[in-house]
């Protein structure tokens, strides 16, 4: 399957190492994947179900917690409040993106991040826990023989499976702060919960009880005879289908046919996605987007606005004009920026425009270029930001006709 690597910002400024696993079929939709207690994204388990997902069409991205695997930051400084924000952050990276997570996956104390985020992210569809702690206080009973000590001292090393460990005192406040129960009361999401009655980790126990405090719609899948990291094939498998199938109802994309040809060149075409009140689904040639408005205006800030779309549309053919100039002229033009805004102004503030009452539509454009470039080469690459095909779209008169299809 086709992977892509990448790394993104935590909220403390830490780049976390993520990688993509994508489905060589068109993607149906993304998942974001919650690693386990001192694990990583390569785990067997995360890697054999990110991999049965992608056969299904379901991208799906894992990343290293703070101070794990390829990610930057101290693991003696986290907690599971730090985890959540992780979470947020490969959320709001994803969305940025253009691959805005549907399907919320966690693993053991993974599932209980899941579980704590999932609410307050419109774009997650349905969340799947596999082995997952019901109460995040739960983890200490990986390493009680050293709380005392931890609690006197302020921190301990800890030995969690066959690794050393440094945990802090704050470690505890915090996993004992949690309120798991509304968290999962308050989920507003379909929950499928997956757990072994033989695991040793997390007794089954734990499955009971987040069950009973989630509301409908809900379900439970014994995994039978599987151990708490599903370390057999066909365990993790046997889950992903299970996940993959329960989701397909709730998946944005799940089960919609294309209406155009994916590959037709210079088609664009926006359809209601049914989820959420003004959500689109927008296919451009082979390349498949979100659009969305804000909450504040009634949306469900899933996607970027039509304004949005405009702007860059104009921010990247600007760019892409003024990098082929350069190219033609063998210009020392390292990197061009782009920044832009729009906003209405009253007519009387334009200079030179008739009328008082009338508004005027103005999109503010900051280009920033970075090179070893002298002033007249720059006043000449300015002008020839205004030559790029969408600036004199924009600026040109425009006529759009339109006609009614029979659907």
């Amino acid at each position: 399957m086709p992977v892509e690597r990448f790394d993104f910002p935590s909220t403390e400024g830490h780049r976390l190492a993520a990688r993509l696993d994508l489905p060589t079929e068109p993607v149906r939709a993304y998942a974001l994947f919650a690693h386990c207690f001192t694990c990583g994204k390569d785990i067997h388990v995360a890697a054999r179900i990110a991999a049965a997902l992608a056969q299904r069409g379901i991208a799906t991205v894992r990343f290293d917690f703070t101070g794990l695997g390829g990610s930057g930051g101290d693991f003696a400084n986290t907690d599971f409040s730090s985890n959540t924000d992780d979470l947020k952050a490969a959320l709001a990276h994803m969305r940025e993106t253009g691959r805005p997570a549907s399907l919320l996956i966690g693993h053991s104390f993974g599932g209980a991040a899941v579980l704590a985020v999932a609410g307050s992210a419109p774009e997650v569809r349905a969340v799947a826990v596999i082995a997952a702690p019901y109460d995040t206080a739960h983890i200490v009973d990986h390493f009680r023989d050293e709380v005392s000590e931890i609690e006197r001292a302020g921190e301990a090393a800890v030995n969690l499976a066959g690794r050393p460990f440094t945990i802090r005192r704050g470690f505890l406040d915090d996993v004992r702060a949690q309120d798991q129960k509304q968290r999962i009361h308050d989920l507003g999401r379909p929950l499928l919960v997956l757990h072994s009655p033989v695991d040793q980790v997390v007794g089954v126990d734990n499955a009971r009880e987040i069950f009973t405090a989630a509301r409908h719609p809900k379900s439970y899948v014994s995994l039978d005879d599987a151990d708490h990291l599903l370390t057999r094939p066909a365990d993790a498998e046997y889950a992903a289908a299970l996940i993959a199938q329960w989701a397909a109802r709730y998946l944005p994309d799940a089960g919609a046919a294309p209406t155009v040809d994916p590959g037709e060149p210079g088609l664009v075409v926006v359809e209601e996605t049914g989820q959420g009140p003004l959500q689109q689904r927008v296919t451009a040639g082979s390349h498949r987007l979100r659009a969305d408005e804000p909450v504040a205006v009634g949306g469900g800030d899933t996607g970027p606005g039509p304004y949005d779309f405009l702007l860059s549309a104009l921010g990247a053919c600007t760019s892409m004009t003024l990098r082929l100039y350069a190219e033609r002229k063998k210009l020392s033009l390292e990197r061009v920026r782009v920044a832009l805004r729009h906003r209405r102004i009253h007519i009387e503030d334009c200079v030179g425009c008739d009328g008082k009452d009338m508004k005027l539509e103005v999109i503010d454009r900051e280009i920033t270029l970075t090179g070893d470039l002298d002033a007249p080469t720059r006043a000449r690459l300015m002008e020839i930001a205004d030559k790029c095909p969408v600036h004199r779209t924009l600026t040109s008169k425009i006529e759009i006709r339109t006609v009614e299809r029979t659907a």
